[in-house]
Protein backbone atom coordinates (compact mmCIF):
# COMPACT_ATOMS: atom_id res chain seq x y z
CA UNK A 1 0.00 0.00 0.00
CA UNK A 2 1.36 3.42 -0.97
CA UNK A 3 2.20 5.70 1.97
CA UNK A 4 0.76 9.26 2.06
CA UNK A 5 3.25 11.85 0.81
CA UNK A 6 2.98 14.16 3.82
CA UNK A 7 2.47 17.91 3.96
CA UNK A 8 5.09 19.21 6.37
CA UNK A 9 6.31 21.67 3.72
CA UNK A 10 3.08 23.63 4.30
CA UNK A 11 3.97 23.94 7.98
CA UNK A 12 7.17 25.62 6.79
CA UNK A 13 5.14 28.01 4.61
CA UNK A 14 2.98 28.83 7.62
CA UNK A 15 6.09 29.80 9.59
CA UNK A 16 7.28 31.99 6.72
CA UNK A 17 3.82 33.56 6.44
CA UNK A 18 3.72 34.56 10.12
CA UNK A 19 7.29 35.88 10.04
CA UNK A 20 6.48 38.05 7.02
CA UNK A 21 3.29 39.27 8.70
CA UNK A 22 5.26 40.33 11.77
CA UNK A 23 7.96 41.85 9.56
CA UNK A 24 5.50 44.15 7.82
CA UNK A 25 3.46 44.86 10.93
CA UNK A 26 6.60 46.23 12.60
CA UNK A 27 7.50 48.13 9.44
CA UNK A 28 4.18 49.89 8.95
CA UNK A 29 3.48 51.16 12.48
CA UNK A 30 5.19 54.47 11.76
CA UNK A 31 3.22 54.90 8.53
CA UNK A 32 -0.08 54.38 10.32
CA UNK A 33 0.89 56.84 13.08
CA UNK A 34 2.50 59.33 10.68
CA UNK A 35 -0.07 62.11 11.00
CA UNK A 36 -0.16 61.92 14.80
CA UNK A 37 3.60 61.69 15.20
CA UNK A 38 4.07 64.55 12.73
CA UNK A 39 2.00 66.80 15.00
CA UNK A 40 3.83 65.70 18.15
CA UNK A 41 7.32 66.08 16.65
CA UNK A 42 6.59 68.85 14.12
CA UNK A 43 7.63 66.81 11.05
CA UNK A 44 7.37 68.13 7.50
CA UNK A 45 6.92 65.75 4.58
CA UNK A 46 10.68 66.00 4.01
CA UNK A 47 11.39 65.07 7.63
CA UNK A 48 9.21 61.98 7.30
CA UNK A 49 10.83 61.15 3.96
CA UNK A 50 14.27 61.23 5.61
CA UNK A 51 13.09 58.83 8.30
CA UNK A 52 11.78 56.47 5.61
CA UNK A 53 15.05 56.86 3.72
CA UNK A 54 17.04 55.93 6.85
CA UNK A 55 15.16 52.64 6.96
CA UNK A 56 15.53 52.12 3.23
CA UNK A 57 19.27 52.78 3.23
CA UNK A 58 19.96 50.36 6.08
CA UNK A 59 17.63 47.81 4.51
CA UNK A 60 19.41 48.05 1.16
CA UNK A 61 22.85 47.52 2.64
CA UNK A 62 21.77 44.72 4.96
CA UNK A 63 19.96 42.80 2.21
CA UNK A 64 23.25 42.06 0.49
CA UNK A 65 24.92 41.19 3.79
CA UNK A 66 22.09 38.97 5.01
CA UNK A 67 21.72 37.30 1.62
CA UNK A 68 25.32 36.19 1.69
CA UNK A 69 25.24 35.35 5.42
CA UNK A 70 22.19 33.10 5.05
CA UNK A 71 23.83 31.23 2.17
CA UNK A 72 26.83 30.67 4.47
CA UNK A 73 25.22 29.76 7.81
CA UNK A 74 21.87 28.38 6.66
CA UNK A 75 18.25 29.45 6.73
CA UNK A 76 17.45 28.38 10.28
CA UNK A 77 20.13 30.40 12.07
CA UNK A 78 20.12 33.29 9.61
CA UNK A 79 16.38 33.87 10.01
CA UNK A 80 16.69 33.73 13.80
CA UNK A 81 19.41 36.39 13.84
CA UNK A 82 17.34 38.62 11.57
CA UNK A 83 14.17 38.53 13.65
CA UNK A 84 15.98 39.16 16.94
CA UNK A 85 17.58 42.30 15.51
CA UNK A 86 14.41 43.71 13.98
CA UNK A 87 12.21 42.91 17.01
CA UNK A 88 14.56 44.73 19.38
CA UNK A 89 14.75 47.66 16.95
CA UNK A 90 10.94 47.83 16.62
CA UNK A 91 10.58 48.11 20.40
CA UNK A 92 13.37 50.70 20.53
CA UNK A 93 11.10 53.18 18.68
CA UNK A 94 9.23 53.68 21.96
CA UNK A 95 12.33 55.35 23.43
CA UNK A 96 12.62 57.94 20.63
CA UNK A 97 12.26 61.57 21.76
CA UNK A 98 12.69 63.27 18.38
CA UNK A 99 13.38 62.90 14.70
CA UNK A 100 16.93 61.69 15.29
CA UNK A 101 15.75 58.95 17.63
CA UNK A 102 13.23 57.69 15.11
CA UNK A 103 15.91 57.78 12.41
CA UNK A 104 18.22 55.60 14.53
CA UNK A 105 15.43 53.18 15.34
CA UNK A 106 14.39 52.93 11.68
CA UNK A 107 17.99 52.29 10.69
CA UNK A 108 18.26 49.40 13.14
CA UNK A 109 14.88 48.06 11.99
CA UNK A 110 16.02 48.13 8.37
CA UNK A 111 19.19 46.22 9.25
CA UNK A 112 17.23 43.43 10.91
CA UNK A 113 14.25 43.20 8.57
CA UNK A 114 16.53 42.71 5.58
CA UNK A 115 16.95 39.05 6.47
CA UNK A 116 13.29 38.13 6.00
CA UNK A 117 12.95 37.70 2.25
CA UNK A 118 16.38 36.16 1.50
CA UNK A 119 15.67 33.57 4.20
CA UNK A 120 12.03 32.97 3.21
CA UNK A 121 12.75 32.55 -0.52
CA UNK A 122 15.63 30.19 0.24
CA UNK A 123 13.39 28.16 2.56
CA UNK A 124 10.80 27.83 -0.22
CA UNK A 125 13.50 26.62 -2.62
CA UNK A 126 14.65 24.10 -0.02
CA UNK A 127 11.15 22.74 0.58
CA UNK A 128 9.34 22.94 -2.79
CA UNK A 129 9.90 21.84 -6.40
CA UNK A 130 9.81 24.60 -9.01
CA UNK A 131 6.22 24.03 -10.07
CA UNK A 132 4.98 24.79 -6.54
CA UNK A 133 7.36 27.55 -5.53
CA UNK A 134 5.31 30.47 -6.88
CA UNK A 135 2.26 29.38 -4.87
CA UNK A 136 4.36 28.90 -1.73
CA UNK A 137 5.97 32.31 -2.25
CA UNK A 138 2.55 33.84 -2.86
CA UNK A 139 1.25 32.42 0.42
CA UNK A 140 4.11 33.64 2.59
CA UNK A 141 4.22 36.96 0.70
CA UNK A 142 0.53 37.48 1.50
CA UNK A 143 1.68 38.05 5.06
CA UNK A 144 2.62 41.56 3.95
CA UNK A 145 -1.05 42.16 3.21
CA UNK A 146 -2.39 40.49 6.32
CA UNK A 147 -0.17 42.80 8.35
CA UNK A 148 -1.67 45.74 6.50
CA UNK A 149 -5.20 44.39 7.10
CA UNK A 150 -4.87 43.88 10.83
CA UNK A 151 -2.43 46.75 11.29
CA UNK A 152 -4.76 49.78 10.95
CA UNK A 153 -7.43 48.66 13.45
CA UNK A 154 -4.87 47.12 15.81
CA UNK A 155 -2.56 50.13 15.85
CA UNK A 156 -5.51 52.53 16.06
CA UNK A 157 -6.81 50.66 19.12
CA UNK A 158 -3.42 50.49 20.86
CA UNK A 159 -2.74 54.16 20.08
CA UNK A 160 -6.11 55.40 21.32
CA UNK A 161 -6.02 53.21 24.43
CA UNK A 162 -2.38 53.28 25.48
CA UNK A 163 -0.37 55.68 23.31
CA UNK A 164 2.09 55.47 20.45
CA UNK A 165 4.97 53.99 22.49
CA UNK A 166 2.98 50.86 23.32
CA UNK A 167 2.13 50.38 19.63
CA UNK A 168 5.82 49.86 18.90
CA UNK A 169 6.45 47.73 22.00
CA UNK A 170 3.53 45.35 21.48
CA UNK A 171 4.18 44.71 17.81
CA UNK A 172 7.92 44.36 18.33
CA UNK A 173 7.46 41.66 20.96
CA UNK A 174 5.66 39.34 18.50
CA UNK A 175 8.94 38.37 16.84
CA UNK A 176 10.22 36.68 19.98
CA UNK A 177 7.09 34.51 20.17
CA UNK A 178 7.57 33.46 16.53
CA UNK A 179 11.23 32.63 17.19
CA UNK A 180 10.26 29.89 19.66
CA UNK A 181 8.20 28.09 17.01
CA UNK A 182 10.82 28.62 14.30
CA UNK A 183 13.61 27.05 16.34
CA UNK A 184 11.37 24.15 17.33
CA UNK A 185 9.84 23.35 13.93
CA UNK A 186 12.26 24.34 11.16
CA UNK A 187 15.06 22.32 9.60
CA UNK A 188 16.01 21.49 6.02
CA UNK A 189 14.13 18.45 4.61
CA UNK A 190 17.01 15.99 4.90
CA UNK A 191 17.31 16.73 8.63
CA UNK A 192 13.62 17.11 9.41
CA UNK A 193 12.29 13.98 11.16
CA UNK A 194 8.67 15.04 10.69
CA UNK A 195 8.77 14.50 6.91
CA UNK A 196 8.08 11.26 5.06
CA UNK A 197 10.40 9.72 2.43
CA UNK A 198 7.66 10.34 -0.15
CA UNK A 199 7.50 14.03 0.66
CA UNK A 200 11.28 14.38 0.49
CA UNK A 201 11.25 12.64 -2.90
CA UNK A 202 8.58 15.08 -4.12
CA UNK A 203 10.53 18.09 -2.83
CA UNK A 204 13.58 16.95 -4.79
CA UNK A 205 11.66 15.89 -7.91
CA UNK A 206 13.26 18.56 -10.13
CA UNK A 207 16.32 17.49 -12.17
CA UNK A 208 19.49 18.13 -10.19
CA UNK A 209 20.71 21.52 -11.35
CA UNK A 210 23.04 22.23 -8.45
CA UNK A 211 26.11 20.62 -9.96
CA UNK A 212 25.47 19.44 -13.52
CA UNK A 213 28.39 17.89 -15.34
CA UNK A 214 30.64 20.16 -17.32
CA UNK A 215 29.60 23.41 -15.68
CA UNK A 216 31.78 25.82 -13.77
CA UNK A 217 30.65 26.52 -10.19
CA UNK A 218 29.23 29.98 -9.66
CA UNK A 219 30.68 32.20 -6.94
CA UNK A 220 29.21 35.35 -5.38
CA UNK A 221 31.58 37.81 -7.03
CA UNK A 222 30.46 36.62 -10.48
CA UNK A 223 26.78 37.38 -9.94
CA UNK A 224 27.02 40.97 -11.17
CA UNK A 225 28.44 39.78 -14.49
CA UNK A 226 25.30 37.83 -15.32
CA UNK A 227 22.31 39.10 -17.29
CA UNK A 228 20.06 36.99 -15.08
CA UNK A 229 21.14 38.93 -12.00
CA UNK A 230 20.45 42.24 -13.70
CA UNK A 231 16.99 41.04 -14.72
CA UNK A 232 16.17 40.58 -11.04
CA UNK A 233 17.84 43.89 -10.13
CA UNK A 234 15.75 45.94 -12.58
CA UNK A 235 12.59 43.97 -11.82
CA UNK A 236 12.92 44.91 -8.16
CA UNK A 237 14.36 48.43 -8.56
CA UNK A 238 11.43 49.69 -10.60
CA UNK A 239 8.59 48.04 -8.66
CA UNK A 240 9.48 47.65 -4.98
CA UNK A 241 9.34 51.43 -4.35
CA UNK A 242 5.73 51.45 -5.53
CA UNK A 243 4.77 49.02 -2.78
CA UNK A 244 6.65 51.10 -0.22
CA UNK A 245 4.64 54.11 -1.39
CA UNK A 246 1.43 52.20 -0.70
CA UNK A 247 2.68 51.15 2.72
CA UNK A 248 3.99 54.50 3.93
CA UNK A 249 1.75 57.05 2.16
CA UNK A 250 -1.64 55.53 1.31
CA UNK A 251 -3.05 55.96 4.84
CA UNK A 252 -2.01 59.62 4.76
CA UNK A 253 -3.38 59.99 1.20
CA UNK A 254 -6.83 58.81 2.28
CA UNK A 255 -6.75 61.08 5.32
CA UNK A 256 -5.67 64.26 3.51
CA UNK A 257 -7.67 63.77 0.31
CA UNK A 258 -10.94 62.62 1.86
CA UNK A 259 -10.59 64.39 5.24
CA UNK A 260 -10.44 61.25 7.37
CA UNK A 261 -8.46 60.25 10.46
CA UNK A 262 -6.61 57.11 11.54
CA UNK A 263 -9.74 55.40 12.84
CA UNK A 264 -12.17 56.30 10.05
CA UNK A 265 -9.71 55.42 7.27
CA UNK A 266 -8.85 52.01 8.73
CA UNK A 267 -11.56 50.23 6.75
CA UNK A 268 -10.32 51.71 3.47
CA UNK A 269 -6.67 50.85 4.12
CA UNK A 270 -7.62 47.34 5.24
CA UNK A 271 -9.68 46.82 2.08
CA UNK A 272 -6.65 47.56 -0.09
CA UNK A 273 -4.66 44.84 1.61
CA UNK A 274 -7.47 42.28 1.78
CA UNK A 275 -7.63 42.44 -2.01
CA UNK A 276 -3.83 42.45 -2.24
CA UNK A 277 -3.60 39.26 -0.16
CA UNK A 278 -5.76 37.44 -2.71
CA UNK A 279 -3.54 38.83 -5.46
CA UNK A 280 -0.45 37.40 -3.80
CA UNK A 281 -1.87 33.88 -3.53
CA UNK A 282 -3.66 33.83 -6.89
CA UNK A 283 -0.65 35.38 -8.62
CA UNK A 284 1.59 32.73 -7.12
CA UNK A 285 -0.85 30.04 -8.19
CA UNK A 286 -1.15 31.27 -11.78
CA UNK A 287 2.31 30.44 -13.16
CA UNK A 288 2.31 27.09 -11.36
CA UNK A 289 -1.09 26.33 -12.90
CA UNK A 290 0.29 27.09 -16.37
CA UNK A 291 3.38 24.94 -15.76
CA UNK A 292 1.28 21.96 -14.70
CA UNK A 293 -0.61 22.30 -17.99
CA UNK A 294 2.49 22.05 -20.10
CA UNK A 295 3.52 25.68 -20.52
CA UNK A 296 7.33 25.99 -20.24
CA UNK A 297 8.48 27.50 -16.96
CA UNK A 298 9.95 30.63 -18.59
CA UNK A 299 6.81 31.38 -20.60
CA UNK A 300 4.53 30.72 -17.63
CA UNK A 301 6.40 33.29 -15.55
CA UNK A 302 6.62 35.72 -18.50
CA UNK A 303 2.91 35.70 -19.36
CA UNK A 304 1.89 35.92 -15.72
CA UNK A 305 4.08 38.93 -15.01
CA UNK A 306 2.84 40.75 -18.13
CA UNK A 307 -0.74 40.33 -16.92
CA UNK A 308 0.19 41.63 -13.48
CA UNK A 309 1.98 44.64 -14.99
CA UNK A 310 -1.12 45.53 -17.03
CA UNK A 311 -3.32 45.31 -13.93
CA UNK A 312 -1.35 48.14 -12.30
CA UNK A 313 -2.01 50.61 -15.13
CA UNK A 314 -5.58 51.56 -14.06
CA UNK A 315 -4.19 53.21 -10.90
CA UNK A 316 -3.56 56.20 -13.17
CA UNK A 317 -7.30 56.89 -13.09
CA UNK A 318 -7.36 57.46 -9.33
CA UNK A 319 -6.91 61.14 -10.20
CA UNK A 320 -10.39 61.18 -11.81
CA UNK A 321 -12.27 59.79 -8.80
CA UNK A 322 -14.37 62.05 -6.60
CA UNK A 323 -15.35 59.38 -4.09
CA UNK A 324 -13.09 57.34 -1.85
CA UNK A 325 -14.38 53.88 -2.77
CA UNK A 326 -13.51 53.99 -6.50
CA UNK A 327 -10.04 55.13 -5.43
CA UNK A 328 -9.85 52.26 -2.95
CA UNK A 329 -10.72 49.68 -5.61
CA UNK A 330 -8.23 51.05 -8.14
CA UNK A 331 -5.45 51.10 -5.56
CA UNK A 332 -6.50 47.63 -4.38
CA UNK A 333 -6.18 46.23 -7.91
CA UNK A 334 -2.72 47.74 -8.27
CA UNK A 335 -1.66 46.46 -4.84
CA UNK A 336 -2.91 42.95 -5.68
CA UNK A 337 -1.01 43.04 -8.97
CA UNK A 338 2.15 44.11 -7.18
CA UNK A 339 1.90 41.21 -4.75
CA UNK A 340 1.35 38.77 -7.60
CA UNK A 341 4.37 40.28 -9.39
CA UNK A 342 6.46 40.07 -6.24
CA UNK A 343 5.64 36.40 -5.58
CA UNK A 344 6.49 35.53 -9.18
CA UNK A 345 9.77 37.42 -9.40
CA UNK A 346 11.06 35.49 -6.38
CA UNK A 347 10.40 32.24 -8.22
CA UNK A 348 12.02 33.59 -11.39
CA UNK A 349 15.20 33.96 -9.34
CA UNK A 350 14.75 30.40 -8.11
CA UNK A 351 14.33 29.21 -11.71
CA UNK A 352 17.62 30.77 -12.78
CA UNK A 353 19.90 30.25 -9.79
CA UNK A 354 20.82 27.25 -7.61
CA UNK A 355 19.65 27.02 -4.01
CA UNK A 356 23.10 27.45 -2.50
CA UNK A 357 23.43 31.00 -3.79
CA UNK A 358 19.74 31.97 -4.04
CA UNK A 359 19.66 34.08 -0.87
CA UNK A 360 22.55 36.13 -2.23
CA UNK A 361 20.63 36.82 -5.45
CA UNK A 362 17.47 37.75 -3.52
CA UNK A 363 19.58 40.02 -1.32
CA UNK A 364 21.08 41.78 -4.34
CA UNK A 365 17.67 42.18 -5.97
CA UNK A 366 16.19 43.36 -2.70
CA UNK A 367 19.02 45.87 -2.37
CA UNK A 368 18.10 47.26 -5.78
CA UNK A 369 14.48 47.55 -4.70
CA UNK A 370 15.58 49.35 -1.56
CA UNK A 371 17.74 51.77 -3.53
CA UNK A 372 14.60 52.60 -5.45
CA UNK A 373 12.87 52.84 -2.08
CA UNK A 374 15.44 55.44 -1.04
CA UNK A 375 15.11 57.55 -4.19
CA UNK A 376 11.33 57.35 -4.63
CA UNK A 377 10.40 58.64 -1.12
CA UNK A 378 12.83 61.51 -1.64
CA UNK A 379 11.00 62.38 -4.87
CA UNK A 380 7.62 61.91 -3.19
CA UNK A 381 8.54 64.26 -0.38
CA UNK A 382 9.62 66.98 -2.83
CA UNK A 383 6.49 66.60 -4.97
CA UNK A 384 4.05 66.58 -2.05
CA UNK A 385 5.68 69.48 -0.22
CA UNK A 386 5.80 71.55 -3.44
CA UNK A 387 2.15 71.05 -4.30
CA UNK A 388 1.07 71.43 -0.67
CA UNK A 389 2.58 74.94 -0.68
CA UNK A 390 0.57 75.67 -3.83
CA UNK A 391 -2.57 74.26 -2.24
CA UNK A 392 -2.63 71.43 -4.80
CA UNK A 393 -1.66 68.38 -2.76
CA UNK A 394 -3.99 66.19 -4.85
CA UNK A 395 -2.04 67.10 -8.00
CA UNK A 396 1.15 65.85 -6.32
CA UNK A 397 -0.46 62.50 -5.65
CA UNK A 398 -1.73 62.37 -9.25
CA UNK A 399 1.85 62.61 -10.56
CA UNK A 400 2.96 59.84 -8.22
CA UNK A 401 0.11 57.56 -9.29
CA UNK A 402 1.11 58.13 -12.92
CA UNK A 403 4.66 56.96 -12.17
CA UNK A 404 3.28 53.87 -10.44
CA UNK A 405 1.07 53.05 -13.43
CA UNK A 406 3.95 52.60 -15.89
CA UNK A 407 6.66 51.21 -13.60
CA UNK A 408 5.77 47.52 -13.99
CA UNK A 409 5.46 47.49 -17.76
CA UNK A 410 8.87 49.17 -18.01
CA UNK A 411 10.32 46.59 -15.62
CA UNK A 412 8.75 43.74 -17.61
CA UNK A 413 10.24 44.91 -20.91
CA UNK A 414 13.70 45.31 -19.41
CA UNK A 415 13.50 41.86 -17.83
CA UNK A 416 12.60 40.29 -21.18
CA UNK A 417 15.68 41.85 -22.75
CA UNK A 418 17.96 40.59 -19.99
CA UNK A 419 16.44 37.23 -19.10
CA UNK A 420 17.33 34.64 -21.74
CA UNK A 421 16.16 31.20 -20.60
CA UNK A 422 18.59 28.31 -20.87
CA UNK A 423 21.34 30.63 -22.03
CA UNK A 424 23.60 29.41 -19.25
CA UNK A 425 23.47 26.67 -16.66
CA UNK A 426 24.22 28.28 -13.33
CA UNK A 427 25.71 26.42 -10.39
CA UNK A 428 27.01 27.48 -7.03
CA UNK A 429 30.39 27.05 -5.45
CA UNK A 430 29.60 25.78 -1.99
Amino acid sequence: MRQPMGNYRWVVVSLLFFATTINYLDRQVIGLLKDNLAKDFNWSEKDYSRIVMAFSTAYAIALVLFGRLIDKIGTRLGYAISIVIWSVAAMFHALATGTMGFGIARTALGLGEAGNFPAAVKAVAEWFPKKDRALAAGIFNSGTNVAAIIGPPLIAWIFSSYGWQEAFIWTGSLGFIWLIFWWWLYEIPSRQKRTTPEEIAYIHSDPDDENPDGTKPLIWSELFRLRQTWAIIFGKFLTDPVWWFYLFWIPSYFNTTYHLNLTSSAIHVSTVYVVASFGSILGGYMSGWLIKRGVPIYKARKYSMLLFACCVVPIFFVRYTNNIWPAVWLISLAAAAHQAWSATIYTVAGDMFPKKILSSVIGIGGMAGSVGGILFPFLIGIILDHFKILGLLGTGYNIIFGICAVAYLLAWFIMQILYKPNAQRLTSNA
